[in-house]
């Protein structure tokens, strides 16, 4: 066969692919709320049972790009990227206060623009803080939870966020410059790597997330919001409240040598939900990158017996 011909083979079997699966595919939008247009990625059949993909730092829904086909055959699947994050617009420190709670408000809004009476939450990273604001504000409409290293527990926190911690409890000029090292391409690699087998690992992930880092202002937004992490420890024992008196169904998928939250703030979900699943793989804190096949298979039979 020749080249020629093997591309055309290739083309006609993905034209073929989408055809059988429309709804796998996703679709790219844009809606304003809150004042802000939100772009987010959306699959799936709009009457199946929604999960809401919520990504965290320093990334977008992008990291959600291979998990998203493969909920979307029984799910519809619905990824935003949050303010100043991804695609979506970050407005000027002056016009949009970024703060975790304000996030967590745009995303309800999102939510109730798009007609999202219920939806299960994926959680990762700021995710989680955010999504678990939505799910104290709104238990009636959370299905069930997925949590890829997200975390509601101080055990969770390992030694790395020391600089950030020091942050919080003195926010001076210097304190706050010692952390653009987070924001710099060779910080941003270093979450994609430190405990991930690195030759499963695309650069193209983390070079957009750099690249989008880079924009102006977009840095003092991210020191913003390193600050205002606090605010989410502060709310850990309101989060697992709400985790003792709903017992949302709730899978911990984790990498258990990320960096920054450790496989304590994953088994600790079932002090509180004694129902509550985890699966521990052995990789990082972007667990995607590394094992989408495995975590995405764990998370649609966990939604398959449960939605």
């Amino acid at each position: 066969m020749s080249l020629r011909q093997f591309a055309l083979t290739a083309v006609a079997l993905l034209a073929a692919a989408s055809v059988e699966d429309t709804h796998a595919a996703p679709q790219y939008h844009t809606v304003a709320v809150d004042g802000v247009k939100i772009f987010y990625r959306e699959a799936g059949d709009p009457h199946a049972p929604t999960v809401l993909l919520l990504h965290g730092f320093p990334t977008s829904s992008h990291m959600y790009r291979n998990l998203i086909p493969l909920l979307a055959d029984h799910y519809h699947v619905v990824a935003p990227d949050l303010p100043g994050f991804g695609f979506s617009e970050a407005p000027a420190r002056n016009q949009y206060h970024y703060t975790f709670d304000h996030l967590a408000k745009t995303m309800d809004a999102f939510t109730v623009a798009l007609h999202l009476d219920k939806y299960a939450l994926e959680v990762f990273d700021y995710g989680a803080p955010v999504g678990f604001r939505l799910a104290v504000a709104h238990p009636e409409r959370v299905t069930a939870i997925i949590t890829q290293n997200g975390n509601a527990y101080e055990e969770g926190l390992s030694a790395a966020w020391n600089p950030i911690q020091k942050y919080w409890k003195d926010p001076t000029d210097a304190n706050r410059a010692a952390l653009r090292e987070f924001l710099t391409l060779d910080g941003t690699k270093f979450q994609y790597l430190q405990g991930a087998p690195e030759d499963r690992i695309g650069p193209e992930a983390y070079t957009l997330d750099s690249a989008l880092l880079s924009r102006p202002g977009i840095d003092e937004i991210q020191l913003d919001l390193f600050l205002d992490y606090a605010s989410n420890v502060k709310l850990y024992p309101q989060f697992r409240a709400y985790f003792r008196k709903s017992h949302p169904p709730l899978l911990a998928v984790w990498g258990e040598h990320d960096p920054f939250f450790l496989p304590a703030g994953a088994k600790a979900f079932q002090r509180d939900n004694p129902k509550a699943e985890v699966h521990l793989y052995d990789t990082g804190h972007f667990a995607l990158e590394t094992h989408v096949s495995e975590i995405g298979a764990e998370i649609h039979r966990f939604l398959d017996k449960t939605l």
